[in-house]
């Protein structure tokens, strides 16, 4: 599409985010809540919706949801009512969700995003609710049966509602990044979207720019990755804004993604709103949240990213690609953060951390959890660089790999075990320094005649005959000396 045509348009996006709790037992029931069980293993007769059984709700489930409305500024609602939200679904048994309605647990909250080349942006949330999940219909190749997997019913999720804020499709996959991080960063889900415990929808409309009024709104399902949710609003925009420019109307729809033909398609019209029948769940008494309860969840809340990019950013001084690399984990940032406090050389330990340190845990497909140093030991090296007793290269290549292997052993200790200690005798480095003069007399000759760049190859052969180990600031300085001499 012509970029002219598409600048007539502003964007306007929402996004509803379901998050799995990563809670031992289902929403209303003890069902365990596991990923991966053999199919309709995790049931039971509340799961299975038995006239005569009773919910109850699982407290660790509110908790999770208080700590994710905490984290994005909401206000937390003291009397959480439940309701039923009754339409079919094939793979619910009881036929409705329990949900909440008129009472989220959270609302008016936000969370700050950052998109490259723009200014940071508040993205407002209008809610987080607390409900359970639905089955898993299953379709498989050649079949032409439905079979549904009821495990995942009763899995207790939080859906996080954003005010409609976001106008491009960089700002939201910045925002289901930062959502992804928070929700890791508290513990409270994984954050896997191939897995299913984060699912996004995408509510997009466009409107010319200066209008006062947003368009007809559709919304956008079955997105497994970011990169999906950004190809699928991308598409969106276009089709949306060339059937306004071929003079037709947007009819509001639910429409699937296709990863396949990075196309959307239409699922369901959502021309009148449908009839949930919402009314107060009747087998389940208000959820009271005290202040005693609500100070104590305040209180358990973890370092959140934006906190620690904060920290890196202003104390640290550190760059915002080297921050947002930092933060992306939370065990690489609380790993890092710790090493900051060990060091005073900020950015020689984000180098250290998003250089070395992830490159070992790449190629092993380690998580930070199992990286066998301690950011004691990271300190060490980099005191011995600082302190110009080894240099970085050295550390590196040898001291590093050696104290991977060796995890219990002194940093010192290792480096003088490895004779990798630098050479800072004035006296010996002179003479190793005449011993390369000497072997090169037509290169002594040009730098003479003026060409100072030969400093470097003389340094080099010197690092070769010392093994590396020559003080690189002193054997500089004592290498001018004797060829300007």
């Amino acid at each position: 599409m012509d970029e002219s045509i598409k600048a007539k348009y502003q964007p306007v996006i929402g996004l509803e985010v379901h998050a799995q709790l990563l809670t031992h037992s289902k929403m209303y029931s003890s069902d365990e809540n596991e990923y991966g069980a053999m199919p309709n293993n995790n049931l039971s007769v509340i799961t299975l919706g038995h006239p005569g059984t009773l919910p109850k709700v699982n407290y660790t489930a509110v908790e999770y949801a208080m700590k994710m409305g905490l984290a994005t500024s909401c206000q937390i609602t003291r009397d959480n009512l439940f309701a039923r939200k009754n339409y079919f679904y094939p793979d619910l048994p009881k036929g409705y969700q329990i949900t909440q309605d008129k009472t989220p647990i959270c609302t008016g909250g936000h969370v700050d995003i950052r998109v490259a080349g723009a200014e940071p942006k508040r993205i407002g949330i209008t809610r987080i609710h607390m409900e359970e999940d639905a089955g898993k219909s299953m379709h498989l190749a050649g079949e032409v049966e439905t079979l549904v997997d009821l495990n995942r019913a009763g899995v207790p999720l939080i859906e996080i509602v954003s005010e409609p804020d976001l106008r491009t499709a960089d700002e939201a996959y910045a925002y289901l990044a930062e959502i992804k991080k928070l929700v890791e960063y508290l513990e409270v889900c994984d954050g896997n979207m191939e897995e299913g415990s984060l699912r996004c929808d995408a509510n997009v409309s466009v409107m010319l720019k200066g209008a006062d009024k947003f368009g007809m709104k559709v919304e956008v399902k079955n997105m497994n990755s970011f990169r999906n949710v950004q190809r699928a609003i991308d598409y969106e925009i276009e089709r949306q804004i060339a059937l306004l420019e071929a003079g037709e109307e947007i009819i509001s729809e639910t429409r699937g993604f296709d990863a396949a033909s990075g196309t959307t398609n239409g699922q369901r019209s959502k021309e009148t709103m449908n009839d949930y029948r919402y009314f107060p769940e009747p087998d389940l008494p208000p959820v009271v949240i005290d202040d005693e309860w609500l100070h104590r969840i305040q209180a358990s809340l973890p370092a959140l990213p934006q906190q620690l990019y904060a920290r890196f950013t202003g104390e640290l001084s550190l760059s915002d690609y080297d921050a947002n690399v930092l933060t992306a984990e939370k065990d690489v940032a609380l790993f890092f953060d710790e090493l900051t406090r060990l060091t005073p050389n900020a950015k020689a330990a984000a180098n250290w951390v998003t250089g070395p340190v992830k490159a070992y845990l790449n190629e092993r497909a380690l998580p930070m959890a199992e990286f066998p140093l301690t950011a004691q030991h990271l300190a060490g090296i980099i005191e011995l660089i600082d302190e110009g007793k080894v240099n970085h290269s050295v550390a590196s290549k040898q001291l590093f790999p050696y104290l991977l292997e060796h995890p219990t052993a002194n940093v010192t200790g290792a480096a003088e075990q490895l004779g990798l200690l630098q050479q800072s005798d004035a006296g010996a480095l002179e003479a190793q320094i005449q011993q390369v003069l000497a072997a090169n007399p037509a290169k002594v000759a040009e730098y003479k005649a003026g060409k100072k760049s030969l400093t470097g190859m003389f340094m080099g052969e010197l690092m070769k005959l010392t093994g590396g180990k020559a003080d690189p600031k002193m054997a500089n300085q004592l290498l001018r000396k004797a060829l300007d001499a």
